[in-house]
Parts: structure tokens; C-alpha cells; sequence
């Protein structure tokens, strides 16, 4: 599934004056660089012609677990490439808007990532570079399921369900993989669904 998002540029930095900010300290190049490494989205900053220009590491960890244990420099995994090939090719036909191309790549109902791919015009690069960004989606849903569990004060056999549905798990899979009956399932969501309730009001 790949969908087209057209948004208009905007520039940020009018409103924060970049004069005033001084982007060649050292130490703020740093602190910028260790709060890339420790995304837990991976980033990827690739040339135009598939080179990887800039991978953190989760980015690294990501794309060798896509390409089976192997990444370097020069092979960059086929479906997010597929997806940077796209972006380039369309480019002329949106030249003045911001392209935003996003995929999903499945590997299991646990491992399921967004791959979102736009150009980055940087200073100092001749040409732009294609930044892309990769989500784990079940990372993400469970650290908004923990949030929610916290939220709505839920016991620890209420998250534990809470999260296998909001991880898109039915309520016939909740109850195999729990060991639980269905009718067991379906009394602690009914129970959830009291307490998310009440959290609103």
C-alpha cells in the first residue's frame, strides 16, 4: 500500500530566527547526533543513487533485519529503495510541494513497519537527499497501550489483553494466546471499555 501525501513547504526556521542559532558548535552537533542515534524510529539519509549517505542505528538494525543479517553501504533493502525509486520519478510532477510516498513492510503480525520517504534539501549537497524513517508499528501501539493502561488504571491481566487488541489481535486470538475463554476476554473488555469511559467524562 503505498499512499501520495502532497502538502505545500513551509519554512520552519522563519519563525525561530536561524541567525541567532549557532548550528557549528560542536557540542550542539553532538547533542543533535546522540538524539539521532537513540530514536527508536530508525533514520536512513540516502543519496540519490541509493547510496546510504547516514544510518542510526536502529535504522541499521532494521534494515539488516530486512535484507536477512546483511547491510552495507551500497545495498539498501529492495522495498525501501522500490520506494525512493518512486519518490525520484514523481518528483517532477509535484516540483513545487512537499512528497511524502509511504509504505508498509509486514513481516508479522509483531513486525509491522512504516516506511515513509520524502526529499531532504540539506546545505552543503549538491543535489537533495532522500531522508526515509521506519517506524515499528508495534512498538509504537505498545508504548501507546502502556500509556493507556496507566491512563485508565487497568489490572495487570486487563493490559495484557489491552495490548494483543490494540495490537490488532482478535478476541479468538487473545483467548488462545492467553489461554483464557473467549467469554473471559470479552468480560475484561467489557470492564476496559467501563474504565476508558470513565476516564472521559
Amino acid at each position: 500500500m503505498i499512499a501520495l501525501t502532497k502538502t505545500v513547504v513551509q519554512t520552519v526556521a522563519e519563525a525561530q530566527q536561524l541567525d541567532s542559532i549557532d548550528l557549528h558548535d560542536s557540542k550542539r552537533a553532538d547533542f543533535l547526533q546522540e538524539v539521532i542515534e537513540g530514536l527508536e524510529d530508525g533514520i536512513l539519509i540516502l543519496s540519490q543513487t541509493g547510496e546510504v549517505v547516514h544510518a542510526n542505528t536502529s535504522a541499521h538494525r532494521l534494515c539488516c533485519q530486512f535484507n536477512q543479517g546483511n547491510f552495507n553501504q551500497t545495498f539498501v533493502p529492495p522495498l525501501i529503495w522500490n520506494l525512493c525509486e518512486s519518490l525520484l520519478s514523481s518528483q517532477d510532477l509535484f516540483s513545487n510541494k512537499l512528497i511524502i510516498l509511504l509504505d508498509e513492510i509486514v513481516i508479522d503480525k509483531s513486525n509491522v513497519f512504516r516506511i515513509r520517504v520524502r526529499l531532504l534539501d540539506l546545505d552543503g549537497f549538491e543535489v537533495p537527499c532522500l531522508l526515509v524513517t521506519i517506524e515499528n508499528q508495534y512498538e509504537s501501539l505498545k508504548s501507546l497501550a502502556i500509556t493507556e493502561v496507566k491512563k485508565f488504571d487497568l489490572t495487570p491481566r486487563e493490559a495484557e489483553i489491552w495490548f494483543l487488541y490494540r495490537s490488532n489481535y482478535s478476541y479468538k486470538e487473545i483467548s488462545t494466546k492467553l489461554y483464557i475463554t473467549i467469554n473471559t476476554v470479552k468480560k475484561h473488555m467489557k470492564n476496559i471499555h467501563t474504565k476508558r469511559q470513565a476516564c472521559l467524562i
